[in-house]
C-alpha cells in the first residue's frame, strides 16, 4: 500500500475514518471509541514524535495510519478497538520479534497503541499468483509456531465457547442454513478441542491480507489475533479464505498443499475450518451466506 500524504499534526478538519469502521457506529461504546480517536491520535503522535497521514482503508478493527518519526523513519501507527481478539497483539509480535512478522516498536497499552515497523512496499499476498502465495505461507508458518502460554488465549476455550454459542446463533437468525451443517460444526469443535497436539502460538487470521510485502524480508505477517494452540488450526484462515481462488477445488488445493508440505493432519484442519467458519459466520443477529458457502465447501472436501 502506498502511504498518504503526511499531516502535520492534529488541526480542525474532520479526523479522516474508512468505511470498513462504520459498523462501530451501531453500538454506544463503538460511537464513543471512533469519538475518542482524534485525542488519541494527537496523544501518541506527540509521545512518538511522530508526523502521520491519513488512515489506511482495509482495517475493521484498528483506526491505523502511515507515519514518519522524527529521525525520518517510516512506520504504522495502530490505535486498536478494545476487544478481546486483539488484546494481546502487542504481546504476539514481541515474541516472534520481527521473525517472519512485522516488528513492535513501542507499545502503549493503556491506550492501546502499538507502533509498528511499515512494510513497503505493502502489496497484500493475494495479489501473488496463488502457487507463489502458497510457497510463501509454508515458510512463514513454521516461524510462526513458537511455544507459547499466558497470556494468550487458549484455543481449546475458544472451541468450547463456539461450540456453546452455535445453536443459538443459527436459532436466532431463523435457521438459515442445513442442520447437518451446524450439527457438523458444533461436534467438529467439541472433539478437537480436548486432547489437541503441542500448543504454539497461532495467528488466528493469517488469511493473504495479513502477509503484506516488505523490504527487510520478502513478506511479512502483520494483524494477529493471537491464540495457543495446535498447528493445524493455523492454517484455517488461509485453506477458508476465498481470495487465492473461490469453489471448492480451489478450497481442497490449498487444503492438500498446506497439510502435505507442513505435515498437518488433514482431518484436524478441516474439523477446524468448519467450525470457524460457522463461528464467524454471523453479524448481527443475521447469517453471512459467503461464510455458509466455504462450510459446505470444507464438509465436502472431508468426503474425499
Amino acid at each position: 500500500m502506498t502511504a498518504p500524504r503526511p499531516r502535520p499534526g492534529p488541526d480542525s478538519r474532520p479526523l479522516p475514518r474508512p468505511a470498513t469502521l462504520d459498523w462501530l457506529t451501531r453500538c454506544e461504546e463503538g460511537r464513543a471509541w471512533l469519538a475518542s480517536l482524534p485525542g488519541r491520535l494527537d496523544a501518541a503522535s506527540r509521545r512518538w514524535s511522530l508526523r502521520t497521514g491519513d488512515p489506511f482503508t482495509d482495517g475493521c478493527a484498528s483506526y491505523t495510519v502511515p507515519a514518519t518519526t522524527a529521525d525520518g523513519t517510516p512506520v504504522v501507527l495502530k490505535l486498536q478497538y478494545p476487544d478481546q481478539e486483539g488484546a494481546h497483539e502487542a504481546e504476539a509480535l514481541s515474541r516472534w520479534n520481527g521473525d517472519g512478522a512485522v516488528r513492535l516498536l513501542a507499545h502503549d497499552p493503556d491506550d492501546w497503541a502499538l507502533l509498528l515497523e511499515r512494510c513497503d512496499p505493502g502489496d497484500p499476498l493475494w495479489t501473488a499468483d496463488a502457487d507463489e502465495a502458497l510457497d510463501v505461507l509454508t515458510g512463514l508458518l513454521p516461524r510462526l509456531w513458537i511455544p507459547a502460554d499466558a497470556p494468550f488465549d487458549r484455543l481449546a476455550d475458544e472451541a468450547a465457547r463456539w461450540a456453546g454459542n452455535l445453536p443459538a446463533l443459527w436459532e436466532a437468525a431463523g435457521r438459515p442454513f442445513e442442520r447437518r451443517l451446524l450439527d457438523a460444526a458444533v461436534s467438529a469443535l467439541t472433539d478437537l478441542g480436548p486432547g489437541q497436539g503441542e500448543q504454539v502460538l497461532l495467528h488466528q487470521d493469517l488469511h493473504s491480507g495479513n502477509v503484506l510485502r516488505a523490504r527487510r524480508e520478502p513478506w511479512l505477517v502483520i494483524d494477529p489475533k493471537p491464540l495457543v494452540g495446535e498447528r493445524e488450526f493455523g492454517v484455517v484462515a488461509a485453506v477458508r479464505g476465498s481470495s487465492l481462488g473461490r469453489g471448492d477445488a480451489a478450497l481442497r488445493y490449498r487444503l492438500d498443499r498446506l497439510t502435505a508440505e507442513l505435515g498437518l493432519d488433514r482431518e484436524r484442519v478441516l474439523g477446524w475450518a468448519l467450525g470457524q467458519t460457522l463461528a464467524w459466520g454471523f453479524e448481527n443477529g443475521a447469517v453471512l451466506p459467503g461464510q455458509v458457502e466455504i462450510a459446505r465447501w470444507v464438509l465436502a472436501a472431508g468426503r474425499g
